[in-house]
Order: C-alpha cells, then sequence, then structure tokens
C-alpha cells in the first residue's frame, strides 16, 4: 500500500442541479421503489466540436465569397442545388458549376419551433427553393415576409438570394428575399 493518502469524501459545491423532498419510502420495505417514477434532472450542458465540411468544402467556401455553386454529374448533366462531391445514382465524382441564387419557392412552412440557436427568431419561414439550373431543391430561409401572412400564392414566386455579410460557414449564409 502507497504511503499516499487518499480523499474519504467526494467535496461538493454547489454547481449542478439540486433536487429537494425526494419521495422515499420509510423502513426496510423498498417494494414500492419499483412504481417510483424516473427522476428527470435537467443540466446545461456545452462541448466544443471541431467538424470537417469535407468535399463540401468549396461550397461553403464560395458562400463565404459571396457566390453560389452547385454539384453537377459530368457524364449526365444531372444537378444537386445541395453540395455533393459525388453523384447519388453513379457515384462519379461531381463538377462544380456556379449559378446565381435566383429561383422560385417551391415549398414552404413556417417554424414555431427551432433548435436553440434559431428559437429567439421563431416564426420565421423555410422554403425550398427551385433553380432552373438544377433537378433538386435547397432549402433556405426566407426574409421580409410575415410569417403570420402565410399564402399559397407564395408558391411559384420568384426569389433572390442574398449572403451574411460576415460568412459563419454554415449553410444560413445563403438567405432568400422576395424578387417582385
Amino acid at each position: 500500500m502507497s504511503d499516499k493518502e487518499f480523499p474519504k469524501r467526494i467535496e461538493e459545491n454547489l454547481e449542478g442541479t439540486v433536487i429537494f423532498n425526494v419521495p422515499f419510502p420509510t423502513g426496510d420495505d423498498l417494494s414500492a421503489l419499483k412504481d417510483m417514477a424516473p427522476i428527470v434532472i435537467r443540466q446545461p450542458y456545452a462541448m466544443a466540436y471541431n467538424y470537417s465540411y469535407g468535399q463540401d468544402s468549396p461550397f461553403f467556401a464560395a458562400l463565404a465569397n459571396k457566390r453560389f455553386i452547385v454539384s453537377r454529374e459530368p457524364d449526365t448533366g444531372y444537378t444537386y442545388a445541395t453540395p455533393r462531391g459525388h453523384d447519388m445514382y453513379s457515384g462519379q465524382e461531381t463538377e462544380w458549376l456556379e449559378i446565381k441564387p435566383d429561383g422560385r419557392i417551391h415549398a414552404f412552412t413556417i417554424c414555431h419551433f427551432g433548435s436553440e440557436e434559431f428559437l429567439p427568431q421563431c416564426p420565421y419561414v423555410l422554403i425550398l427553393v427551385e433553380f432552373d439550373a438544377c433537378d433538386t431543391l435547397f432549402l433556405g430561409r426566407l426574409f421580409g415576409v410575415d410569417p403570420d401572412e402565410v399564402n399559397i400564392d407564395w408558391i411559384g414566386k420568384k426569389v433572390r438570394g442574398r449572403f451574411l455579410r460576415n460568412s459563419k460557414f454554415k449553410p444560413t449564409d445563403v438567405y432568400f428575399n422576395l424578387a417582385e
């Protein structure tokens, strides 16, 4: 055995969640514990997470430079509005093609709840944008409209892409306004 002394207690502090008066059976009969409801604790959790855009990096570099690029399969010309390093059918490497981020609203939804990042902005409008040069749709946010004035007439309306002045290297670096 070592001469080193080990702590006999865990030092406690006031961090985390404190729960008072958790019901517990008295005496030796613990059979009631089978019917006990689960204890649920809400605790803040944060971490730094490094991630890579990998083959999609050119798309985000383009957004940071106020340009919009899409992926095209060279043999068939099938064009994806979202970044894609390889064609989903043939597996062949795609090529980048620059287009203007001007299109039409294909579909929309009003988001009354969002992730922590978007929660303060609720409600907001998400749209699927249809580009003439693409075979697939692009999901983006529509600004400059009142979400409370939802209208089916939005379908088919022309939209124009805009870019954040200071890129965050996120898909939200491009957003849309009605073109009319």
